[in-house]
């Protein structure tokens, strides 16, 4: 996959679609697929285009939704019509579920009259039950067929079936009789007759049934599909084990994020990060400038207090050359402690309902490192200038700035979560701003605390020259 992802990339560096196309006709369907979801969106249009009509089929069916409605985009209407009728119904109502209700409605409306028929009926049905993942494609016969005559009707529905492995009996009403597999189709007499060989203790479920429970029993009973009927028991459709396999992945990526309390978390930071991918200018604007213009004012207020303070600096110059050490480490472990916090939300480490001891956590974290920070750098800046009081002024800012640092690095971004404010862009700004401002005040008020006499001595003397000057 790795060799068909550099030989796509080196295509389109080229601009050879020709050898492009050729390239892919050659390569398999799981390569294809493994290789265009590693290509930035653009890419991937270029690349779904240049397949053939089955592979452009299998590939856009195993997509993910937000990756389908990227192609769709790209795509003239005519050939999202016909993409939309290709689809399996499940899959179509998959994707259907995550569009806009306008669009979806206006994607149903162009689907055949048989396609349209199946998406509603699905659509019926409520969110995560049977009914509504189940697919109506499935073969069907008759106990008084003879297997001779059931061979014929699979081979008629055979391409349009979801599966033919597993074979259900229906009678007249379509209520359901009994199952085979092909299996013991292809074992049997040519004259026998369903009746004789089918079984009538079939597993089923109901359209109402939770769709994780339809996907355990599957597993459980290690089956390939499992029929679904309406309450009076007729066949509506079936489940299969692939379908089953994505209903307990997804089912499990819920569970782990509800028990962090973060499922709406997922969802909203994954449109967000949809927005600052693949959005326009304009998007990608509205989430990141706001915060920029704040970080512009944090930015000037700290160009004030260090005006404010212009005195001391006067009177002590030795001041200003630890200032960029208060601020880029200030800057360094609130980084990291953001970093830390949406790393830990994301993979379901922290619970929001549960934060108070990893804040508590953290800030021991930001203390002890800015302890031993602080120490060591106030030794180096008092016996480098021979000044034990700029050791303490240093030592003591850098042990508040790590400290504050750190705590911001995780409330910042929790507070921001909780209001429903793009975290991933506002964390840093705000983090950066809060701790500049507050970090250069405390800074300059211990230096003031400490050179008071200096600075008095130092204005004397100023005072002294100018009297003499005058």
């Amino acid at each position: 996959m790795t060799e068909l992802k550099e030989s796509i990339w080196t295509c389109l560096e080229n601009k050879d679609m020709n050898a492009l196309k050729e390239l892919l006709n050659k390569s398999s369907q799981v390569d294809i697929l493994g290789a265009i979801q590693e290509l930035p969106a653009n890419e991937q249009v270029i690349v779904y285009r240049l397949l053939t009509k089955d592979n452009a089929l299998f590939v856009f069916e195993q997509l993910d939704t937000s990756a389908q409605q990227q192609l769709l985009k790209s795509f003239t209407q005519e050939k999202v019509a016909e993409l939309m009728n290709e689809l399996d119904p499940d899959d179509r109502v998959k994707l259907l579920e995550e569009l806009p209700a306008i669009v979806a409605k206006k994607l149903i409306a162009s689907l055949s009259s048989d396609e349209r028929k199946a998406t509603n009926l699905l659509m019926g049905y409520e969110p995560e039950t049977a009914g509504r993942v189940m697919t109506p494609e499935y073969v069907a016969l008759k106990k008084d067929m003879t297997v001779d005559a059931s061979f014929k009707k699979i081979k008629e529905n055979a391409e349009k079936a979801e599966t033919i492995y597993t074979l259900y009996v229906t009678n007249s009403t379509r209520k359901l009789e009994g199952v085979l597999s092909l299996k013991d189709l292809v074992l049997a007499n040519p004259k026998d007759k369903i009746a004789d060989i089918m079984q009538t203790d079939v597993v089923s479920v109901t359209t109402d049934t939770d769709q994780e429970e339809v996907a355990i029993m599957l597993q459980k009973f290690d089956l390939l599909a499992v029929p679904v009927v309406d309450k009076e028991n007729r066949l509506v459709g079936i489940l299969t084990v692939d379908d089953a396999m994505d209903i307990l992945q997804e089912e499990i990526t819920d569970d782990i994020l509800d028990s962090a309390g973060i499922s709406d978390v997922h969802t909203k930071e994954t449109s967000r990060s949809e927005a600052l991918i693949f959005g326009s200018i304009w998007q990608i604007w509205r989430l990141r400038l706001p915060f920029l213009i704040f970080t512009l004012i944090g930015g000037l207020l700290a160009a004030l207090v260090i005006d404010g303070f212009e005195d001391t600096l006067m009177s002590v110059v030795v001041l200003a050359g630890f200032i960029p050490i208060i601020m880029d480490m200030g800057g360094n472990v609130g980084t990291q402690s953001a970093t830390v916090f949406t790393r830990g939300l994301l993979l379901g480490h922290i619970n929001m309902k549960r934060i108070g001891k990893n804040m508590i956590k953290e800030f021991l974290v930001g203390a002890s490192m800015g302890i031993l920070i602080g120490i060591v750098t106030g030794a180096i800046a008092a016996v480098w200038h021979g000044m034990p009081e700029l050791g303490i002024v240093v030592g003591l800012s850098l042990i508040f700035v790590s400290t504050l640092a750190a705590i911001l690095g995780f409330v910042v971004p929790y507070v921001l979560v909780k209001l429903n404010v793009d975290q991933a862009s506002g964390t840093g700004p705000i983090i950066t701003s809060i701790k500049d401002i507050t970090g250069l005040l405390v800074y300059f008020y211990l230096a003031t605390l400490f050179f008071g006499e200096i600075m008095y001595e130092a204005a004397e003397e100023i005072s002294y020259y100018c009297s003499y000057a005058l």
